[in-house]
């Protein structure tokens, strides 16, 4: 039985929707922890904060999936996430530049690594979408809206949907989406 959905509508969707908030918060604020820890040599310390943080993007996505925050059919989803982590290897390698010629080096150094790890990030999902959703892959003809904050794709008309609809990977409302060209 899945847990899809069960709290959307009912008197537990406002409190689902705190709980996935506050567990992603959680989340955030442990693995800063874990660094700040790290960085004082308290190695214990760390590996508690990120045992924490770790159980608590657990707990995020159930609260999330209870409130069915997103699509159960997610793969439209994973590939405009697919688009977005490409997009950030590019966008993080350009603040990391920016800091390096700040005098930041050592935060630019990390900001590359992680420009990577999304670029990364960008394959797997293309990957897990060749196997499952290849179909999905095949953009020729189809209208995308890209938000201009993160990169996600949105394909199909975004006139379709409500004035309230929000980015699903960075919470960006519907505005700042633009027609890919």
């Amino acid at each position: 039985m899945s847990i899809y959905g069960l709290t959307k509508g009912t008197k537990f969707e406002q409190l689902s929707n705190m709980m996935a908030m506050g567990e992603a918060t959680g989340t955030m604020m442990y693995y800063a922890m874990a660094r700040l820890a790290k960085e004082q040599g308290m190695d214990d310390a760390a590996a508690a904060f990120l045992e924490s943080a770790n159980q608590e993007a657990v707990h995020a996505g159930f609260y999330a999936t209870l409130n069915g925050k997103y699509p159960q059919d997610f793969w439209e989803l994973v590939r405009g996430c697919m688009a977005a982590e490409y997009s950030g290897e590019n966008t993080i390698k350009g603040f990391a530049d920016k800091f390096r010629a700040a005098g930041m080096n050592e935060a630019a150094d990390e900001m590359e690594i992680f420009a990577k790890q999304e670029g990364h990030h960008g394959e797997v999902l293309k990957k897990l979408l060749e196997k499952y959703k290849p179909e999905l892959l095949n953009v020729e003809g189809k209208t995308i809206y890209v938000c201009g904050c993160c990169g996600y794709e949105y394909i199909g008309d975004l006139n379709n949907e409500p004035e309230d609809y929000i980015c699903p990977l960075c919470g960006q409302p519907k505005k700042v989406f633009r027609l890919k060209e």
